[in-house]
């Protein structure tokens, strides 16, 4: 039985909601922060009216040009063959024949493949649950910080968010960290609720959710529990063991739905599945443990090659792996690999390094970082009123502080440490934390002016500060809308202006305060309004890519990596001689590979998996394929074969005998696949499939017993 202290103090720390929400709205101070809301808490008229105003001018900003969206060639090939068969749709397979998955996680693509499913396969059908996640984020976001701060804090976290460049390019965009952060919010939103009313089934719920954020982005999902931890810990009206025991169970919760895929690719045998793509051990564990996590920490001396990882620098498909790449399409080798490739992806975006404060350059921040000095302003202010006043620890504005703070650190750090090889999108979980800090921010600082006194000045010296960021951040791009400092400049005088004239008493001149606030609104919203409002013309965006835009925005300009003439004769060759085989053929890569899986759903083998260092197949493995029937036909990239050739022409027509092609540098890799097939198959003339073509690879055909 429990003491008569510890019921005393169970019910000191259990306060109902209720009751908490209405002391607080009665006689706060202005620097308590807003007074938060429950549910129940009538809105104001003016909420939904502009609420759903918000929410549409997301939706055209994510929607607008949608129907002439592009394919990405790696990620769209593997929806293709998603759509095609459960296995290839659980195990995210590259090619419908099931040979290999993508190199990470596929959850991020199963809504893209029921989209596909339901509309059939378009890039618009693929870009539009991103689009429906990103309007999504910005209602939730609004609840979110409404119930923390009020319902001037959540709209303007809702327009902060729409208007942040990187939340525009996400939802317009295929890549994964859409539908991650809404689950990350569905988190959160469950965590509040559970710490307003301390109920474990609520904070389950935010467990589950981070799992099946856990399928869209592994272990990054990991990075918000800090904050959802520590906030429950923190602020939940309970006693300490319970608090310290909930929290126990939904950790353990979030870390079991996190791990069903790799569970289940793990007991899965591997022949009954597609090798795991990132791993030279074909293991689930090691593709995201290591390949997707140890690998982004190089810089600090991590090795991630007891993992089976295939690379020890930067990995994943980068930007350049749209269908609005080179003349020649793309592949690891040119764009989107790892090592040099990377490295000079990253050169080529302007202002964005690889150091530790990279979060602060211009390639970085001009995607979220423009609400930099609003969300320092609600920081600061919070953490001074907490100490000065001495509240509860179950204060629900200090609560919501410490959930954002909590938050924007754990990933502003390990951004600011880890690699992110140029990747723009990954700011997008950044940016919900920065936008529901600066909405309270700006209310703060507006309550303040209202109440007058010495803190009144927060109001303009905020705004002047985020406008001048700002304006900095843009004067480093003079080419793209070079007006916008300036104009913004101006805008901030004006409201500079109309503050000051409406200081002496801004209770008695409601209009000069309001118009204050108005034209500080402006000023601090015109550029990133601008920089997002780009992406609706063709010549700064094109739907489908990475989710840049603004600044450092990489426009299309059509797609080279689908089923040209000469690829279709060669798809038509393959198919009237395919002789039962499950494969049509085993490509160079994936980006050779993957105009046949998108323009014709083929079934055909991309050898290297997505860095071209994977060992699959292997060379024993290969030729099982062809001794079972399965595989007739090898492509290689000319200059591959020609190497091998020659030097087979210079040791007696033959490299069976240990040769090594001369002066094949790095440049290219003599595999011992290539080996293999250069001198065991036989070659088909190039006029038999039009592979008088440079876009098209050299074919071999290999029969069963070859080699042996």
């Amino acid at each position: 039985m429990r003491s008569a202290h510890c019921e005393q103090t169970a019910a000191r720390d259990a306060t109902p909601a209720t009751s908490t929400a209405a002391s607080t709205a009665t006689a706060r101070p202005y620097d308590a922060g807003p007074a938060p809301q429950s549910p129940q808490t009538p809105r104001p008229r003016y909420e939904l009216p502009v609420l759903l105003s918000i929410a549409a001018t997301a939706a055209v900003l994510y929607t607008w040009g949608i129907d002439h969206s592009v394919y990405h060639t790696f990620y769209a090939a593997a929806v293709r063959s998603m759509t095609d068969n459960p296995v290839a749709f659980f195990f995210g397979s590259f090619d419908p024949g099931n040979s290999i998955t993508l190199d990470k996680e596929p959850g991020f693509l199963w809504p893209q493949a029921l989209s596909a499913l339901v509309f059939g396969f378009h890039p618009w059908a693929l870009v539009l649950p991103q689009a429906i996640e990103g309007v999504a984020c910005v209602l939730l976001l609004h609840l979110l910080v409404r119930r923390w701060a009020g319902a001037p804090a959540g709209l303007l976290a809702a327009a902060f968010v729409t208007f942040t460049p990187v939340a525009v390019g996400l939802g317009r965009s295929i890549v994964e960290d859409a539908p991650f952060v809404l689950l990350l919010l569905l988190a959160a939103e469950a965590t509040w609720r559970a710490v307003r009313r301390p109920r474990l089934r609520t904070l389950l719920l935010a467990g589950i959710w981070v799992g099946v954020a856990f399928q869209c982005k592994m272990l990054e999902a990991w990075a918000v529990l800090p904050a959802l931890a520590v906030t429950y810990l923190m602020a939940a009206p309970t006693t300490l063991r319970r608090r310290i025991g909930h929290v126990a169970v939904a950790g353990a919760v979030a870390v079991a739905v996190s791990a069903s895929w790799v569970a289940v690719a793990t007991v899965v045998p591997a022949h009954s599945r597609p090798y795991i793509d990132g791993t030279t051990n074909n293991s689930a564990v090691g593709m995201v443990v290591g390949y997707n996590f140890l690998t982004r920490f190089t810089s600090l001396g991590v090795d991630a090659a007891h993992t089976g990882s295939v690379v020890a620098g930067e990995t994943g498909p980068d930007a350049a792996t749209t269908d609005a790449g080179s003349k020649h399409g793309t592949s690891t080798h040119d764009e989107g690999g790892t090592g040099h490739a990377a490295r000079r992806a990253v050169h080529r975006s302007p202002g964005m390094g690889n150091s530790a404060l990279k979060m602060f350059s211009p390639g970085l921040a001009t995607q979220t970082g423009w609400l930099y000095p609003l969300a320092a302003c609600d920081l600061v202010w919070a953490l001074a009123a907490a100490r000065r006043r001495r509240v509860s620890r179950t204060d629900p504005a200090l609560a919501g502080s410490v959930m954002w703070g909590v938050w924007l650190a754990t990933f502003f750090a390990a951004f600011s440490f880890g690699s992110v090889t140029g990747h723009t999108y990954y700011m997008g979980v950044v940016a919900v934390a920065l936008a529901a800090l600066s909405g309270s921010g700006l209310v703060r600082a507006w309550r303040a002016y209202r109440a007058g006194g010495r803190r009144a000045w927060a109001l303009p010296a905020v705004t002047t500060a985020n406008v001048l960021w700002t304006a900095a951040l843009t004067l480093r791009y003079p080419r793209f809308f070079g007006w916008l400092a300036p104009a913004a400049l101006a805008l901030c005088v004006l409201a500079l202006i109309l503050v000051g004239a409406g200081r002496a008493d801004a209770g008695r001149r409601p209009r000069i305060a309001v118009a204050s606030l108005s034209a500080a609104l402006a000023a601090v919203l015109l550029i990133p309004a601008v920089w997002s409002a780009s992406a609706l013309s063709p010549r700064y965006n094109q739907p489908g890519g990475m989710g840049r835009v603004g600044p450092a925005s990489r426009p299309g300009g059509g797609g080279p990596n689908r089923l040209t003439p000469p690829r279709a004769r060669l798809l038509a060759y393959l198919t009237a001689h395919r002789d039962g085989a499950k494969y049509l053929a085993a490509m160079p890569d994936w980006s050779d590979a993957a105009p046949y899986v998108i323009g014709a759903n083929a079934s055909v083998l991309p050898m290297g998996g997505f860095t071209g260092q994977v060992p699959y197949p292997a060379p024993d493995g290969l030729r099982r394929l062809v001794d079972s029937g399965e595989l007739h036909y090898v492509a290689l990239r000319r200059t591959h074969a020609a190497v091998w050739q020659r030097a087979a022409g210079e040791h007696g027509g033959s490299t069976r005998h240990g040769a090594t092609a001369p002066n094949a540098g790095t440049a290219v890799p003599t595999t011992a696949i290539t080996h293999w097939v250069t001198t065991h198959c036989t070659p088909v003339p190039p006029a038999a499939y039009g592979g008088t073509s440079r876009e098209l690879p050299r074919l071999y055909r290999c029969d069963p017993g070859t080699g042996r």
